[in-house]
């Protein structure tokens, strides 16, 4: 008998995915990542998943689904939840995805760590329901943690795991999991605060910012949401000002064709994108901003820039923006 958990590589997953091991069921686990993502665990930079399954010593397969996954941010079926998170739409998404790999790996089952009540959009016991006919997976998704608390599923009724051996956790204390962690000797895993930028607000204005202004945005949209100051400078343009030389760095990565790049001409300070339409009022405002951001507050600063699509620089003189100004365009610092 064969399983495919949902990894993410957080505590409530790995408990899950140990409780069916313990169980003598063999179990591959699978994680999707998507531009959202953020796979920070306690101490360093990593996957989480890896960790995970270093721990429990099962197999991981990963699916970068990130450009699948934009139309589902674009248009979600089920709505969004406080800030941009289509938590249901991804939830089917990735049940979906993992049916189809159910079927060609020869498993029998999923399994998930959801909690019963631990997130007010995608954890209720309708949504579940929900997310399980619509990713055409009813009564073969074993959610070992809240599992008494829930309707027999067919790999119990079967008798090919004991839900005896299933655990009947609710709400959103996790005082319980910890203590199954100490028991399973699972130390290293990421703090509870969760694994997607949608969920996180500054980002998600900034995101409902770029779909209002930019509905067909692109993945390279997106992974500069994640980096430096943003201002909407009309509708058709956005700038972004780089907090230090590593930002400055990523930004100048991203930059193409028709943007502009503007950086001063003294010394080091940010460098600043602008995205859209620009006339020469709107460089000289971005310019402005720019230097604001700087050391450089004197009342004449150069700023040199150019469309990354041209060979040739351009240069003009500045003096800081105001602050009045910097409140009336940012979208989030």
């Amino acid at each position: 008998m064969k399983a495919i958990a949902l990894l993410s590589g957080g505590l409530d997953s790995t408990l899950a995915t140990k409780v069916i091991i313990d169980q003598g069921i063999g179990v591959e686990a699978i994680n999707f990542l998507t531009v959202f993502c953020t796979c920070t665990t306690r101490g360093e930079t990593c996957l989480a998943s890896q960790k995970a399954v270093e721990t429990l010593g099962i197999p991981l397969k990963v699916f970068n689904v990130s450009e699948e996954f934009l139309a589902i941010v674009k248009h979600p079926k089920h709505g969004y939840g406080s800030n941009m998170n289509p938590c249901i739409d991804c939830r089917i998404f990735m049940l979906k995805r993992a049916k189809a790999h159910m079927e060609t790996s020869g498993a029998s089952f999923v399994i998930t760590g959801e909690v019963l009540g631990q997130r007010p959009m995608s954890q209720r016991r309708d949504a579940m329901r929900l997310t399980e006919k619509e990713a055409g997976l009813e009564g073969l998704i074993v959610r070992p943690l809240s599992a008494k608390f829930l309707p027999i599923t067919i790999p119990e009724r079967e008798g090919w795991i004991h839900r005896e051996q299933l655990l009947n956790m609710q709400g959103r204390s996790r005082k319980r999991q910890i203590e199954l962690a100490a028991y399973f000797g699972i130390r290293d895993y990421p703090c509870p605060a969760g694994g997607c930028l949608l969920t996180d607000p500054g980002f998600g204005r900034r995101m409902r910012d770029l779909m209002e202004h930019d509905p067909g945005f692109s993945l390279n949209d997106v992974h500069l949401l994640k980096m430096g100051r943003h201002f909407r400078l009309s509708p058709e343009l956005k700038l972004v000002v780089g907090r230090n030389e590593e930002e400055n760095q990523k930004i100048q990565t991203f930059a193409r064709g028709e943007d502009v790049v503007l950086r001063l001409a003294g010394g080091p300070g940010p460098l600043a994108l602008l995205r859209g339409k620009a006339d020469e009022g709107e460089v000289k405002k971005a310019s402005a901003i720019t230097v604001r951001y700087s050391k450089m507050k004197g009342t004449g600063t150069e700023v040199i820039y150019r469309k990354e699509c041209e060979s040739f620089d351009r240069s003009m003189v500045v003096s800081p923006a105001l602050e009045a100004e910097i409140r009336e365009c940012l979208i989030c610092g």
